[in-house]
Parts: C-alpha cells; structure tokens; sequence
C-alpha cells in the first residue's frame, strides 16, 4: 500500500510538471515565465513597488472623464463606481486563485491554458496582446496630438530632414519612452510608474487648486439621479478599472507572489479615493457644463490649469513600458538565448518602432481602436477571469453565493458589450453621427488652445464631437487602461463599414 501511495505521488507530481508544456513540446527549455527566473528568491519585485505598478496601470488618464461620467448620472451613480471597483476587484482575485491552481502558471496565456488547452492560451494570448499593443501605439497617436497642440511651430532636424507637426512629436515621444522599454526588471519599471501615479494625484490636486483658490468655488448642486446618462457612467467607470491584462505579469514579477491579493486591495481602494475625489470636486464645480475631460473646463489662464494640462502628458510616458512588458517577455522567452541583454533590448526597440509605424501609417487606428476596446478590454478584464477560473475549479460550479456572483459578472459583461455594439449600430443607421475619412485628431481631446478662452469655442470643436461620440458608443478607449478611457475623446466617427468587423463577435 505504501508502495502504491508513493508511485501515484510520483505519477501525479510528473503529469503536473508535464502539463503546462504539452501545447509548446517542440520548443526545448520552454519556459512559461512571463519574467526571468521568478523562482530564484533574491530576485523579484518588492510589495511596494508591484503597488506602483499596479496603481500605474489602473490610475491612468480616465480620470480625467471621471466628473463627466458623474455629472451623466448625478450624484447617486457614485453607488456604481463602488459596485464597478467591486466587480473588477473581485475579477482580479480570480486570476489570482486561477494562478494558485498550479504552480507551472506564470501568466494570463498559461490560465487560458490551464482552462481550456492549447484553444485556451491561443485566445487569451491573442485577446491580451492585441489589447496592450493597441493602448500602445494609441498612447503614441494622442502624445503626438497634444504635443503639437501646445507648440504647433515646433520641429526638428534629423539626418539632414527636417520633421515637424504630429510626426515629428511622435518620433520624439517614441524616443523618450524607448529607454524606458529597456527596464526589464519590473522593480526598475516601479520607479517610473511611481511618476505616473504622482501624476495623477497632482491632477486632482491642480483640479482642486483652481476651484479653492482661482475662484471658480464648488457651487453647483447638479441633480440627484439621471436614468438617462446612466449607461454613459458605466461605460466610463468600467474602463477605468480594466488593468487585468497585466495582473498575472505583476503578480509573477513578486519576491512574495502571496501578498498579490493585497496588492489588488491596495491598487483598487487607492484608485477609487482619487476617481471619487476628483469627480466630487469636478461636478461641485462645474455641474452639468462638465466637458468630456475636466481639463476642458479648467480657466486656460490660470497656473493650476496650465499644470494640469501638463500632468496629463506625463501620463503616456510612464505607462507604457508597463503595458508592453508583457508583450516584450513572450517574445523574449521565444528565443533559445532568451536572458540575453542584447535580445531584450532589440526586442523592445523592435516594439516601439513596430508602434510608431502603426500610428504614423494608419489613417483609420484611432477609428477601429474606439470600437475594439470595449470587446477587448471587457474580456480580458471581466470575461475570461471568470470563465476561466470556473473551468479551474470545480468546487466553484456548486450553486452558491459565489457562483451567482460570477455568473452576474458574465451577464454584465454580455449585456455591456451587446448594448454599445447596439447603441452604435442605431446611431449610424439613424444618422445621428456623419461618417467622415478624416484622419485622427485628438489635440483638442486633452488642451484647449491657451489663446482661445474657454467661452470662445465653438459649438462644432472636437470636445463636442467627443460628447456625441460619448452618447452613441457609451465607452472609452481601454483600457485602462484603464487608461483606455483616453481613445473617446480623440476621435470623430469612423464609417459603419469600421464596425462591421466587430458586429460579427458575439459571446
């Protein structure tokens, strides 16, 4: 018996080994390591570094929208950026337990994987990298746009050509943000994504300095509950807190991967204090006037708003060589001499410049990324956590409360995406909004010209382009992004034939 008891042991230790490698057999020494090494204990990420990280990758530039989405919903749909922060906290702790399961799990493709094989991992991988490469050349795409609105006579020599306008600015923001790409350890990376998160509490400080101090006061009541506006302030809460595509690469970057869930508590509870924040201040000083971006508010003239304008460019710059790291490393761990520095950095130089090509060659970038970050950023972030972790574990498929908590999760998620794919389809057959092949500009998206007083633009700016787009698409860009609340505000409408290739998805 004893005998027996000690080969099953044996046998199931050597099927757990072997099970997270038979998709990539062909490749000898595979790894599943999204960061090198991670077992080795004197190398990893401190707590309070993965928080900065993790706090980089929620606090993004959507919190710029965060007064507009109130001042959609009035002062009650406060309730929903708590029940939001919730959903996608909880959607965080899933991909951690799916990461506990076993320990040959290393990153989101390898829960795919875990979950559903090799199908698994090929369609999470193709859902994670495609979003965080999209943020990416989007970031490049509005730093050159807002660059150039502020010094639109700028440029530059190189190798005998003179470069100026948005290109030039893109060229010029790609080679600021290349060396950043070369930090391969994430402990490094925290020290720019500590910039990042100083940049936004700076915002909600600039924010509150001109309503304290330059005389615009907090005097607006605004309106308790608006029904109407709900969907647009769910949209954009939602997309505030859609990070998850990164979580397993911080969490696999730690000394101490068991302190991740108090990472997620920390980063989510950080990030709701500064949204709320800085929607209260926003909507007691502005109300309903509220733009699409506060910053469109803000007196042009006075310090506080000068320097808020410039925080918000600060944010692409720190975020993303975040958001591309996981990209960087799975192309990394490809290759035989996968720890080499010379292969990192010709790898992420490869990246950017991939990057900049895309935002430079594109007409239309901006056009289809408005669209596909609402599918995208929703299924990596609420979608796949759950799917996956239900396939994982089975005692999570007994009826229970947390059984009905997931599948409530599933079913905002579907509803969610249906309704913006709907809400876009109605308006473009309605008319409501013109198609136009213009290329993307989204300089007015984020600085108002400092010559022009906010009372003197026209009903006709992009700012209201934006507004329109707001209430046709209900959704930001990404993203965060969490910072992907950013692509809504920079483009006009795309041609329906933009949005046939999305109507064809459906959960």
């Amino acid at each position: 018996m004893m005998k027996t008891h000690v080969s099953i042991v044996e046998e199931t230790v050597k099927r757990r080994r072997t099970r997270g490698r038979h998709c990539l057999k062909a490749k000898e020494g595979e790894s599943h390591s999204q960061l090198p090494h991670p077992e080795e204990p004197h190398v990893g990420t401190t707590f309070l570094r993965t928080c900065f990280n993790g706090l980089n990758a929620l606090s993004g530039v959507g919190i710029l929208s965060i007064p507009y989405a109130l001042s959609q919903g009035g002062w009650l749909s406060l309730i929903l950026l708590f029940v939001v922060a919730v959903l996608c906290w909880y959607t965080g702790l899933l991909l951690r337990r799916c990461m506990d399961s076993d320990p040959l799990i290393r990153s989101y493709p390898d829960i795919g994987e875990k979950a559903f094989g090799c199908k698994g991992r090929a369609l999470v991988s193709i859902f994670m990298y495609l979003e965080l490469y999209l943020v990416a050349v989007e970031f490049l795409i509005l730093e050159g746009d807002n660059l150039y609105k502020l010094f639109p006579n700028a440029g530059f020599k190189l190798a005998g050509l003179y470069i100026g306008g948005k290109t030039g600015f893109v060229l010029l923001t790609a080679l600021v943000i290349l060396p950043t790409t070369w930090l391969k350890s994430l402990g490094m990376l925290a020290y720019v994504s500590a910039g990042g998160v100083s940049a936004s509490v700076i915002l909600v400080g600039c924010v509150w300095w001109v309503g304290a101090v330059d005389g615009v006061g907090f005097h607006e009541d605004g309106v308790l509950l608006n029904w109407g506006g709900l969907p647009t302030t769910l949209s954009l809460f939602t997309f505030c807190y859609c990070g998850h595509a990164v979580f397993p690469t911080l969490c696999n970057s730690m000394k101490d991967r068991s302190q991740f869930s108090k990472v997620l508590l920390i980063c989510f509870v950080t990030s709701t204090i500064t949204y709320g924040s800085m929607a209260v201040l926003g909507y007691l000083m502005y109300g309903e006037y509220l733009k699409s971006q506060v910053t469109l508010n803000l007196p042009i003239r006075k310090i506080g708003s000068k320097l808020a304008i410039y925080t918000t460019l600060v944010n692409p710059l720190t975020k993303y060589a975040v958001i591309t790291a996981p990209i960087s490393t799975a192309i990394e761990e490809a290759f035989v001499f996968r720890d080499s520095r010379c292969l990192s950095i010709l790898v992420r130089t490869v990246i950017v410049i991939s990057t900049v090509v895309v935002a430079l060659t594109i007409p239309f970038f901006g056009y289809v990324m408005a669209f596909i970050g609402a599918f995208l950023s929703v299924t990596v972030s609420l979608l796949l956590p759950c799917l996956c972790y239900l396939r994982i574990d089975k005692s999570a498929r007994s009826f229970g409360l947390e059984l009905v908590f997931i599948v409530g999760i599933l079913i905002f998620g579907y509803i969610y995406f249906n309704q913006t794919n709907r809400k876009t389809s109605l308006k473009l057959k309605d008319g409501a909004i013109k198609p136009t092949d213009k290329k993307i500009d989204s300089s007015n998206a984020i600085v108002v010209n400092s010559k022009i007083d906010q009372t003197q633009i026209p009903t006709t700016s992009s700012s209201d382009h934006a507004h329109q787009l707001f209430e046709t698409i209900s959704q930001p860009d990404i993203a965060l992004f969490n910072s992907h609340v950013w692509l809504l505000f920079t483009v006009h409408c795309p041609s329906q034939s933009h949005f046939s290739f999305h109507q064809s998805f459906k959960l």
